[in-house]
């Protein structure tokens, strides 16, 4: 069987690929995947509060919500106390991973960015400070990771460069994209990557490429989602992804990288009702509510119809507290790193 050579020696011809991304095997490729992420974590599902800071972003990337171009979205920032605030809620409900994720905005700076981020790890030193906020110079990295960051996630979005540039404006590189994210890995980061399902224009050539660009990387998390489209984007008319075929994806992800850590997404939630606890389902072992005020997740609009923008952090914890059980998994509070990160490497 196609999934059994892909278990046991973690790669496949392109070809066999491809017949698992069309559907070939699909009930054994699930099967498989949960067996190799409760070998490797067991029923564990991490959660990651995500705060998502600044809806404000220079670039224009032709798929998402938050462009730059997209006048009628109302824009925000939060403060270094709002930020702060979050984190100590969520500390209080559990969570010990804070992720910062906002579009690439250059009112913060690395001085505003790294004392924000210095004093979150001063006042939960028990915690892991992950950012994700896009492509930065060499140097803005490595001040993060002194103040206290210890994960990065950047999805290539893209692997291929001509996808890349249909997808992006072209002030923006392929390259430059792969550039950070050998830097990050340069630097110490626990380095996290991922792509689009059912970007415009992808093909399966492309998928395949962008799994051999994640072998070449070796990234300890791996994020994927279906393309959900915006109405306020050039691709406004695009049909939206495959759920199916982003949680066949997933699967062969955790079959090609057994330790990584691999989120079952918000976009897969708003997909499909059921697409969260499909994902654990298919090997994912992470889930990240929101810890954003109330008020402003409704603005951070990458996508139509984004799930859980009502909910109170309290509310959402709950909610996915109970969708995971369901599934037959059970959330946990530990730092949760990926299997071949050592803990010791983590200390500052």
């Amino acid at each position: 069987m196609i999934t059994e050579q892909l278990e046991k020696q973690r790669d496949l011809t392109d070809g066999l690929l491809q017949r698992l991304m069309e559907g070939e095997e699909e009930e054994a490729l699930f099967a498989a995947a949960d067996r190799v992420r409760r070998e490797n974590y067991g029923d564990a599902v991490y959660v990651r509060g995500l705060i998502e800071f600044t809806n404000h972003c220079r670039n224009d990337c032709y798929y998402c919500g938050i462009r730059r171009s997209n006048r009628s979205l109302s824009r925000y920032r939060l403060d270094r106390e709002t930020i702060l605030a979050c984190c100590r809620e969520g500390y209080g409900l559990g969570y010990r991973t804070f992720v910062l994720q906002g579009g690439e905005d250059p009112w913060y700076t690395d001085e505003i960015l790294c004392d924000i981020v210095s004093q979150i790890h001063r006042e939960h030193p028990d915690c892991a400070i992950t950012l994700s906020l896009g492509e930065r110079s060499r140097d803005s990295y490595q001040r993060l990771f002194e103040a206290g960051a210890r994960r990065y996630l950047l999805r290539q979005e893209a692997a291929d460069e001509k996808l890349y540039r249909m997808l992006h404006p072209s002030r923006m590189s392929c390259e430059n994209r792969k550039r950070c994210l050998y830097a990050l890995k340069g630097i110490g980061y626990q380095v996290g990557s991922g792509f689009m399902v059912g970007a415009p224009g992808q093909r399966w050539e492309h998928l395949i490429g962008d799994l051999r660009f994640l072998q070449q990387l070796q990234p300890d998390m791996i994020g994927i989602g279906p393309y959900l489209r915006h109405q306020d984007t050039p691709y406004r008319d695009q049909p939206n992804g495959s759920m199916q075929l982003t949680l066949r994806l997933i699967a062969i992800l955790r079959l090609m990288f057994p330790g990584a850590l691999i989120p079952s997404t918000t976009a897969l939630g708003t997909i499909d009702p059921q697409g969260r606890e499909l994902g654990l389902k298919a090997g994912a072992n992470v889930v990240m509510p929101n810890l954003s005020p109330a008020a402003v997740r409704e603005k951070y609009e990458l996508y139509d119809n984004k799930i859980c923008t009502g909910e109170e952090s309290a509310q959402c914890r709950s909610c996915l507290e109970m969708r995971v059980f369901s599934a037959g998994y059970r959330i946990v509070t530990d730092i949760g790193d990926p299997k071949k990160y050592r803990a010791s490497d983590r200390d500052l």
